[in-house]
């Protein structure tokens, strides 16, 4: 990408979404209007507002590189280093997922339970926590509520934290390092978890964007890709006081295997599955006995 120093910013946005547009990139305009915005520091309103601005050498040299970045296929959230999630800013990396909108249903799901069952104050602990966006997005809406967030990835951990810093809520959060429930003796009022849940199969068909960008531990869960669900249920139990909620986000055609493993443990009730916007089968909640 090669711009003059005299060009304006609504005509970088022009040439940036027609060099997008000839790589195949589903939303050309929104990600131009994002790029340029980021590396000129004004939101996309602003591009227009102030259409005549000139970007510095500086800038122009970043948002190449940006560009370059995203017409190989990076996520636009890792180039911004950026995402937006529940209405809060998450800083996002290569070590963590990046926040789907399909993930809030689970924030509000639990901010329903609670909502209805008026439970004042308790633990919430959530399993594979990544950036911290599940866990740091009811943070800020419920503030008697103490949280517990384990990941494998130390990584992912630092990036978290940095987070719940970043939305003020970094007292209330105690960020653990292990996997799924071990180590962990005490009892919780909700479990919640977003775990892997693509199977080996369907990763090799999903997106070049995700495949070869976004962690494969925060995505792969065995040939069903219900492996993670099964572990969750599995142990999970013992953790959750009577009463307490078990709440996990699934992949599509998911619903039935996880509802059966569900039954069967013989440990939950009240089991039911919450849609997405799109009317797919996206959050499975069950009561312990």
């Amino acid at each position: 990408m090669k711009h003059k120093k005299t060009e304006r910013i609504v005509d970088i946005l022009n040439t940036i979404e027609d060099q997008l547009k000839k790589c195949h990139i589903s939303t050309p305009r929104l990600d131009a209007e994002v790029l340029v915005g980021h590396y000129v520091n004004r939101d996309r309103s602003a591009l227009y507002r102030n259409g005549d601005y000139r970007p510095t050498d500086e800038e122009l040299q970043g948002l190449q590189t940006g560009v370059a970045r995203r017409i190989k296929g990076e996520p636009i959230a890792y180039i911004t280093g950026i995402k937006e999630f529940f209405s809060l800013e998450f800083e996002v990396n290569h070590h963590v997922l990046i926040p789907r909108p399909e993930t809030e249903i689970l924030v509000e799901e639990i901010l329903r339970l609670i909502g209805n069952k008026t439970l004042q104050r308790g633990k919430i602990l959530e399993i594979g926590t990544g950036c911290g966006a599940i866990s740091i997005a009811l943070a800020t809406e419920l503030t008697q509520f103490y949280f517990f967030a384990a990941d494998i990835s130390q990584k992912a951990l630092t990036v978290a934290k940095r987070n719940a810093r970043r939305n003020g809520v970094a007292e209330r959060i105690f960020f653990l390092c292990g996997n799924l429930l071990e180590s962990l003796s005490e009892q919780f009022d909700i479990i919640v978890s977003n775990p892997p849940y693509i199977s080996d199969e369907e990763f090799k068909h999903i997106s070049f964007e995700i495949r070869n960008h976004e962690p494969r531990t925060a995505l792969i869960a065995g040939p069903d890709g219900t492996e993670f669900h099964q572990a969750l249920i599995r142990n999970g139990g013992p953790h959750l006081r009577k009463g307490g909620w078990l709440i996990m986000e699934m992949g599509y055609g998911q619903w039935e295997t996880i509802e059966r493993l569900l039954r069967e443990s013989q440990k939950y009730d009240y089991i039911r599955c919450q849609y997405d916007y799109a009317g797919i089968e996206r959050v499975a909640t069950a009561r312990r006995r």
